[in-house]
């Protein structure tokens, strides 16, 4: 025994010794009870060079298999959590709930010291065996726990730092732990944030895996939280009674245990009916709707999904008196179109193919609802609960896009996070990755994002070690890639990668269900239950009207007019100022309706109030884009800055746009 063990034994007994007798002397004292458990309880010498214990290898097996769907999607938050660690010397392990390690994530300057203290697959954690320890410990409280060096128990384990979470399941048992181990020598309370919000999300998404063939409904105070990690999630039965609720469900309710809520009809949690939820939430396209809770008044925001598909020959139940569901309702895709025969097609294309591991291509101007076809085909796959990482590659500045796609290691360069960036790749892991404007991706990067595809797995900018990627990919494009291909701007290997099934998305002046579209994008931008209703005049206007901006620019339109409407029948009327649009049809915009006549008598050649005509050379497409940015700069008072917010994008890449496309300010020199 070295003298630095035996002082460490004689501490620790001291402490102990003082406690008992009433002199907390200022110890921690949730260490310290855990130092009187292990003395008096368990019986441990604090300072005992006896080796660690190790389960057998078949043990080992059977206790990772029978924690195999937690271990499936804990393993892919486990990497993202050590590349956010990663050069900080620290290991990520996972246990079960006797405290045997399953799974191990180790800092290469760490793993060989690990495995010497016993931290490796099928060592036994438990306070019982390892005395204080994070993952010990924390199986013991039940709650997250940090143990810093001299604070373990056993002098062999005070050279480590750990931070540790339970992890529970949707009946409120304890059934692993996450933890973070490493030998630094400052103790890190934002290690234990990190940990306890990785263990949050995997909470999340086993519950919505596990119940992926009921109904969910999630839901949050805040609608922009719906989806992410302090979401709660409710699974219901088909007649719309509760089957189980995570953990952040039961804190937003004000509830403590399952049994509060296991059982009951949802309408009497919430305000609002099982079908009546369901209905909305198709008529909102998915967006989260306001709904209350009973007991106390809260507004929450939820979103209900439907099952998804069970195994060929079994048969998912229906939502009693949900009659009002459309048949052919069962997915977020098919809300998509209304009976156009060319977005029919793309909605089956896409459920062909959205559990084959098919790369899908989508094409179509700006508008016409690329990233809601992306999103709408992540939420209809077995990926559904995972996360959706949409990447605009046009908006991103160039000096940032590498480190914003692929992530680094803390110091990979000036002006770094000190704790790194998992990087958006990662963020995607288990989910969906929708690349948007892929062909406006700098040629510099296009090689790396292939090698990327092509392996599977991410390097971040710094690192040593590449992390297993498990992504679906779904990219889009305004652009003519075969046009860019031979203007050497998009590689050609690259390409044929992303080029797995093409979806080709129609304008909206191609449509054939143009009427009904336009029907329910009113319904989802009018206030709350208000109804807002449409006159033919104007409807039969909008139908015609060849909407340059597509779905984009329609929706806006929608939203202006319902903003501003003086009664619930929109008309003619109604119409802003700024935009030509008359009962007579496309023809007659120029002239505008009676209340438009002043603007419409200043409008220039290109019909948007005198600026420069378009380039001869432009094709249909790019004109399209023209009008549309031109009405968009109008609508902004020609306001960069305002508009590129908007938009998304960047102030650089805006004024590029403006310049390849043409446009002056008729009345400034230059756009502000």
């Amino acid at each position: 025994m070295t003298s630095f063990a035996a002082e460490h034994g004689r501490r620790v007994r001291a402490v102990v010794h003082r406690n008992l007798c009433g002199d907390a002397g200022g110890e921690n004292n949730r260490i310290t009870a855990s130092w009187i458990r292990c003395l008096n309880e368990y019986r441990l010498d604090p300072d005992s060079g006896s080796e660690p214990e190790v389960v057998e290898r078949v043990e080992l097996a059977r206790r990772q298999d029978s924690l195999a769907d937690l271990r499936n999607v804990a393993e892919g938050e486990m990497a993202n959590l050590y590349q956010q660690l990663a050069g900080s010397g620290y290991a990520i392990m996972l246990t079960d709930h006797d405290g045997v390690l399953l799974n191990f994530f180790g800092d290469p300057s760490f793993t060989h010291a690990a495995s010497r203290t016993g931290l490796m697959p099928g060592a036994i954690w438990s306070e019982q065996v390892q005395g204080t320890n994070g993952m010990g410990t924390c199986l013991v409280e039940r709650r997250p726990v940090s143990v810093h060096q001299n604070e373990h128990y056993l002098s062999r384990n005070i050279g480590l730092s750990c931070a540790a979470a339970p992890i529970f399941n949707h009946r409120g048992e304890l059934v692993a732990v996450l933890d973070a181990s490493g030998e630094s020598h400052l103790a890190q309370q934002h290690t234990l944030a990190l940990v306890s919000a990785s263990v949050q999300l995997i909470e999340n998404r086993v519950f919505l895996h596990q119940f992926r063939h009921k109904y969910i409904v999630r839901f949050h105070n805040r609608p922009e939280f719906v989806g992410t990690l302090s979401e709660g999630a409710i699974a219901l039965s088909a007649s719309g009674r509760v089957l189980a609720a995570t953990r952040r469900a039961l804190l937003l309710l004000g509830m403590r245990s399952p049994a509060e809520i296991e059982g009951r009809a949802i309408n009497d949690i919430f305000n609002l009916s099982f079908p009546g939820l369901i209905d909305c939430c198709i008529k909102t396209a998915f967006h989260p709707v306001p709904i209350f809770e009973i007991g106390h008044g809260a507004r929450f925001f939820a979103v209900s999904y439907a099952p998804l598909p069970a195994r060929r020959g079994t048969r998912l139940a229906a939502p009693v008196a949900a009659a009002a569901q459309p048949a052919e309702a069962a997915t977020p895709l098919d809300l998509l179109h209304w009976g156009d025969p060319a977005m029919a097609h793309n909605v089956q294309v896409a459920k062909r193919v959205m559990e084959r591991n098919v790369a899908v291509m989508l094409l179509g101007e700006t508008g016409t609802g690329k990233e809601l076809f992306a999103h709408a085909l992540h939420r209809s796959g077995s990926r559904a609960g995972q996360p959706f990482v949409a990447i605009n590659c046009a908006s991103i500045p160039e000096a940032l896009i590498e480190s914003e796609l692929f992530g680094y290691v803390p110091g990979a360069f000036t002006g770094a996070r000190k704790e790194g960036y998992a990087g958006k790749l990662l963020h995607a892991n288990g989910g969906t990755l929708f690349l948007d404007e892929i062909g406006d991706m700098p040629v510099s990067l296009q090689a790396r994002l292939l090698r990327v595809l092509e392996e599977r797995e991410v390097l971040p900018l710094g690192g040593k070690l590449p992390v297993k990627l498990d992504i679906a990919l779904v990219s889009a494009t305004h652009c003519d890639l075969h046009a860019r291909i031979a203007a050497s701007q998009f590689r050609e290997d690259l390409f044929y990668r992303l080029h797995g099934v093409v979806i080709g998305m129609p304008p909206l002046r191609a449509r054939a269900d143009r009427r009904r579209l336009i029907e329910q994008l009113l319904r989802e931008e009018s206030d709350g239950d208000t109804r807002v209703d449409i006159d033919g005049a104007l409807l039969a206007a909008l139908e015609r009207y060849p909407w340059p901006g597509n779905i984009r620019q329609l929706r806006q339109l929608l939203r202006t007019m319902v903003a501003l409407r003086e009664t619930d029948l929109l008309t003619l009327a109604d119409v802003p100022p700024p935009f030509a649009l008359a009962a007579d049809g496309p023809d007659a915009a120029a002239a505008g309706n009676a209340g438009n006549a002043g603007n419409a008598a200043s409008t220039g050649a290109d019909g948007i109030h005198g600026a420069a005509a378009p380039d001869s050379g432009m094709n249909p497409l790019e004109c399209a884009e023209r009008e549309a940015l031109v009405q968009e700069l109008t609508r902004h008072g020609w306001n960069i800055s305002t508009l590129a917010r908007q938009l998304k994008i960047s102030r650089n890449t805006l004024y590029r746009k403006v310049q390849r496309l043409n446009i002056s300010n008729p009345d400034k020199a230059v756009l502000h």
